[in-house]
């Protein structure tokens, strides 16, 4: 089966690809350090807990956000409102770059019938190329309105023919239209095969958005800011063709180009018209689905600030925007609704309800003839330059014919990626930071966390012990320490003997070990456990999982965690929106068990962490009066080693955003020394 050729038949968004993708594309991140000489099935005994919280934080937000709107009563209150958002989108998405020269170039001109094709190549940043292909109707009066085509998530980005068709349809009814690929699809490949066509080292389109996007977190950029951009510097360009009416200008797209027609709307004031298509839903519906979106979907802070996706729509507001959505799709049509009738308010106090349209096509996810129909009769009305009412006759072009770039590939162009400005911006800033220690140190790893103030003593529970384990000793106890509110923190203590009780009060000095993915799997398979307990036999030895792995790991989104759109994944980008990393909350977690056994009498306690788990061991050790000791097996060498490596094995959940705009790991393992660090085998960005 041919990847590119089914993706192209489907026109599905990110999820449909994913499960070709997981079958087809071999995994070149984030998968298990899973080798084990034990077959004893891990214990989970929390799979819904991670998701349960998320809904509730997600639904406090967006409460929240409810509120406020239905405070809105007046047109003076309405447009309070929409200068709100426009501040928030832009807190949300950061500053843009300044805008530097297009350089545009045709390299190549079709003829059809009804109109020109023109094959463009334009530089949205300096040396960063864009193909784009321009639709020129013939035999029309001049100037026309111009709309800007943005592209779901298919293997051949603008080609596709669903998004071929949307835009000759235009074209045919007398709109100019330029679209253009998106990063990581069609003519943009990031991570190119040598010596092959049209073929990714990691995965076209959503495993290049995730595996270049996740990257720029640490360097304090958004891959939806970067995708935005690149429309925004498309429409720069169209507004240079004197074929094109500037007092009408649309923008439009389906699934993924559906997310960036909306966040288009509320980043640019110049569209007089939108028309999103299978994607506005509410960030609420997506969690509850446990429908993962891609890190351009996921922006980071915007649940925090009271973003939802219907408030880049009224960012638009009162122009005119239809949203576009199917009744099968997997963007749940009731998200469609409830986000229309959020903006039908807005727009009726701001004197233009009519200008708030919807539909919702009967079929499955895609841009199909009903929506396309749809749209076209949106803008139709608006711009009065057709009377048409159904689709004109198309004719799909060969993908070669529009291809834009030698090849149909910017890398035979020397284009720049994604990740080469990743790794210039974390040298530069490796060259602006402060070398921070003591409480400067931790004043900015606390800001970067953002994890709350609490030395309380946290509630738990005593669970049941769960029959031989083949740990280093021969029973354990088992603890569920409450961190946050519908947070548990899982907590064994190895013993000689069966104990049911509280830990006993015999000693102030512990070894407390931080798991990598599971506690009950490395009591089993891990050395440095067994290295520990024999060098300190009379020392309580602990393990800890922190929330989202080991008895805590989801079950959600389809059972997945170790693929790159699994529910580890989902959870992480969820907390950059929700402005709480997970390392923090991570983080925090760990902080809450040191108070735990504070309150049990140990307050000289050994952290020893491995891998994943050696970042929130690292963090809290800073912080906790109890940690005396710290020994870290696999922990990550620098944030800047992943940042400036083209290929990385380390996941969204470990990743800091902004974390190199103020310190590095070398930081925190410098000031651990006064904790007589030691660090054992560490890994660097790759370490499989």
């Amino acid at each position: 089966m041919n990847f590119s050729n089914s993706v192209n038949k489907v026109n599905r968004c990110g999820i449909l690809i994913l499960l070709f993708s997981i079958l087809f594309i071999p995994m070149t991140s984030y998968t298990a350090d899973s080798s084990s000489s034990s077959s004893i099935e891990p214990l989970n005994r929390f799979p819904r807990m991670v998701q349960e919280y998320f809904v509730k934080q997600v639904r406090q937000a967006e409460q929240k956000s409810l509120e406020a709107k239905s405070n809105l009563k007046t047109k003076a209150d309405a447009e309070a409102y929409l200068k709100s958002v426009r501040e928030k989108i832009k807190q949300s998405f950061g500053e843009f770059p300044e805008k530097t020269p297009l350089n545009p170039r045709i390299t190549k001109v079709i003829e059809r019938d009804a109109y020109t094709i023109e094959n463009i190549i334009f530089e949205s940043r300096p040396g960063f190329l864009v193909t784009a292909n321009l639709y020129i109707p013939k035999n029309r009066k001049f100037p026309l309105p111009g709309i800007i085509g943005t592209c779901g998530h298919s293997a051949t980005g603008k080609m596709v023919d669903i998004y071929q068709s949307f835009a000759q349809g235009l074209a045919r009814q007398g709109y100019v239209v330029l679209i253009y690929d998106p990063i990581g699809q069609g003519e943009r490949i990031q991570y190119p095969v040598a010596g092959e066509i049209n073929k990714s080292s990691i995965g076209i389109g959503v495993r290049e958005h995730l595996y270049a996007g996740n990257q720029q977190f640490l360097v304090g950029e958004f891959i939806g800011a970067w995708r935005a951009w690149d429309g925004i510097r498309a429409l720069d360009y169209l507004l240079t063709r004197e074929e094109v009416d500037p007092k009408h200008i649309g923008v439009t797209g389906n699934s993924g180009g559906g997310t960036m027609t909306t966040w288009l709307c509320g980043l640019e004031s110049r569209w007089t018209m939108g028309a999103p298509s299978c994607f506005v839903i509410t960030f609420r519906r997506n969690l509850e689905n446990e429908l993962p979106a891609d890190t351009e979907q996921c922006p980071p802070k915007a649940l925090a600030l009271g973003l939802d996706h219907d408030d880049f729509i009224a960012a638009m507001a009162p122009k005119p925007v239809i949203l576009l959505g199917k009744e099968r799709d997997y963007f749940d049509a009731r998200g469609l609704e409830e986000a229309h009738k959020r903006l039908q308010n807005l727009y009726g106090l701001l004197g233009a309800r009519d200008n708030i349209g919807l539909f919702i096509g009967p079929s499955y996810h895609g841009y199909s003839i009903e929506n396309r129909t749809a749209m076209y009769q949106w803008f139709n009305k608006i711009t009065g330059v057709s009377k048409a009412q159904t689709e004109p006759e198309l004719t799909i072009e060969e993908i070669e014919t529009l291809f834009c770039a030698p090849k149909g590939q910017v890398s035979s162009l020397d284009s720049r990626t994604v990740f080469s400005f990743t790794k210039d911006s974390s040298k530069k800033l490796a060259q602006q930071r402060k070398q921070l220690s003591g409480n400067d140190l931790k004043d900015a790893v606390k800001e970067a966390l953002k994890f709350p103030a609490d030395n309380s003593v946290p509630e738990y529970r005593i669970l049941r012990p769960r029959g031989s384990r083949k740990y280093p000793k021969p029973h354990a106890a088992a603890y569920a320490v409450e961190t946050e509110p519908g947070i548990q923190a899982l907590v064994y203590l190895l013993c000689d003997e069966p104990k049911y009780s509280r830990p006993p009060r015999e000693t102030n000095e512990a070894i407390l070990y931080i798991s990598h993915l599971s506690s009950d799997q490395e009591l089993r398979d891990e050395p440095m456990i067994s290295e520990l307990i024999a060098k300190y036999p009379d020392t309580p030895f602990f393990t800890c999982d922190v929330r989202g792995i080991g008895e805590s790991k989801p079950n959600t989104c389809g059972d997945d965690f170790f693929n790159p759109y699994g529910n580890d994944y989902f959870y992480a980008i969820h907390s950059i929106m929700l402005d709480y990393p997970y390392v923090g909350q991570k983080t925090y977690d760990v902080l809450r068990v040191l108070d735990w056994l504070k309150s049990c009498g140990y307050t000289k306690v050994h952290i020893a962490a491995k891998g994943w788990g050696a970042l929130p061991a690292s963090f809290a050790s800073l912080f906790s009066d109890s940690v005396k000791q710290v020994t870290l097996k696999n922990a990550l060498t620098s944030y800047s080693d992943i940042a400036e490596s083209e290929f990385y094995d380390w996941p969204l959940a470990t990743l800091i955003p902004d974390v190199l705009k103020t310190f590095d790991m070398p930081d925190v393992y410098k000031e651990l020394k006064t904790k007589n660090l030691i660090q054992i085998e560490p890994w660097g960005a790759t370490y499989k």
